[in-house]
């Protein structure tokens, strides 16, 4: 695949990046059987890629009220509503790893009112989908997510992923970033 159908960026050669940032891409590659093409768009500015993956670890990879499926859940809606899509099909393939479902993330990516979603997984995505879109309406949201057992410091974890992935969407869709083939047939 040429740079043009990754991104609108030149990327580096991969060989030639820091050795902290080869590692992490190649234990990535080994696990998935693929770079995913944030790593490659990202590695041209090591900085900036240190500091995305470690808040994005953060928040993913912590220990939460909220599940990792529910986490993508967040990621997955969030990135619907800003019409990002790799993140959509990126992190819709995790999703139905995670949650076992193979429809869920094509649901939620077009309507997640309409989708097959517990009582739960609703709250969760309307508090989302308010941060994302009218954040002054969040507040409204806290005592449905607490009626479904999000603890305050969870309540931080939903707004943090929506946050950073507002960031990533744009990120995404500033450098023209498109998803790798090998996410859309995962978790089918």
């Amino acid at each position: 695949m040429d740079d043009q159908s990754i991104s609108l960026y030149p990327l580096p050669d991969l060989d030639e990046v820091e050795p902290d940032i080869r590692e992490r891409i190649a234990a990535v590659a080994d696990r998935t059987g693929f770079v995913p093409h944030v790593f490659s768009v990202l590695a041209r500015r090591p900085d900036e890629f240190r500091a995305f993956m470690a808040y994005h670890d953060a928040l993913m990879n912590n220990e939460s009220g909220l599940s990792a499926a529910e986490r993508e859940l967040i990621v997955v809606v969030t990135s619907a509503h800003n019409r990002c899509l790799y993140c959509v099909v990126a992190h819709g393939a995790i999703l139905r790893i995670r949650s076992n479902r193979p429809h869920i993330a094509d649901q939620v990516a077009t309507d997640w009112r309409s989708a097959d979603l517990t009582e739960r997984e609703r709250v969760l995505c309307a508090a989302s989908m308010a941060l994302a879109s009218d954040p002054a309406t969040f507040d409204d949201h806290r005592e449905s997510l607490r009626s479904v057992g999000l603890s305050a410091e969870d309540i931080w974890d939903l707004g943090a992923i929506v946050a950073f992935f507002a960031m990533s969407n744009r990120i995404a869709h500033t450098s023209g970033l498109r998803p790798n083939a090998e996410f859309y047939s995962m978790g089918r």
